[in-house]
């Protein structure tokens, strides 16, 4: 008898908004709170998935994916392990952290912003590309489905707009450029299926 394949699942969302993401500021690494908003955001994330079975959640070292990832811990009692990895963080993006977009355009332009900003390869000064970042992403998605089928669990990732973008290429069959245009809610999931 041919043994039927049980189908585990992944729930995928960004962070809510920061107070850097408000100001329309160039964030990468530096370690920017949730802004109330945000935590509204979170709240309705966390809600949305109240009756979703959570068994292990991922999380990267910054605090906005922590503090999201606790609004949806919440109602999940069941979730009893949690893991931290930072293949997953956001896009660094070196020396432009801490600039607001609207300065950087006034001295370098709009083109150089959509360049630095939306471009596959280019990467900012000190900083990574969206396809250094999608070769990050791509190592932790093998790990995470290795995980997933050998301990049979559904698992939570509380990730970041840039780090989401490789994440839905790949299980949405996504060609690099309908990855870049993405644009990732802040209040919504994503969910993807693994068999096992």
């Amino acid at each position: 008898m041919i043994k039927k394949k049980r189908v585990y699942k992944i729930y995928l969302f960004r962070h809510g908004e920061t107070y850097y993401n408000e100001k329309g500021i160039f964030t990468g690494w530096k370690d920017s709170k949730l802004s109330p908003g945000g935590i509204r955001q979170a709240k309705i994330i966390a809600k949305k998935l109240k009756n979703k079975k959570i068994d292990v959640a991922f999380y990267t070292r910054l605090s906005r994916s922590k503090d999201t990832l606790k609004e949806i811990l919440k109602y999940h009692p069941e979730c009893k392990l949690k893991i931290k990895d930072d293949r997953m963080i956001e896009r660094s993006y070196g020396k432009l952290e801490g600039m607001g977009h609207k300065a950087f355009i006034e001295k370098y332009g709009e083109d150089k912003y959509n360049l630095f900003h939306r471009s596959y390869k280019i990467s900012p000064t000190k900083g990574e590309s969206i396809k250094t970042v999608e070769k990050r992403v791509k190592s932790f998605i093998k790990y995470l489905i290795k995980f997933i089928r050998k301990n049979k669990v559904n698992v939570a990732i509380s990730a970041h707009g840039n780090s989401m973008r490789p994440f839905r290429k790949y299980f949405e069959k996504l060609s690099i450029k309908e990855m870049i245009k993405l644009e990732n809610p802040w209040d919504d999931y994503f969910e993807y299926k693994v068999r096992a």
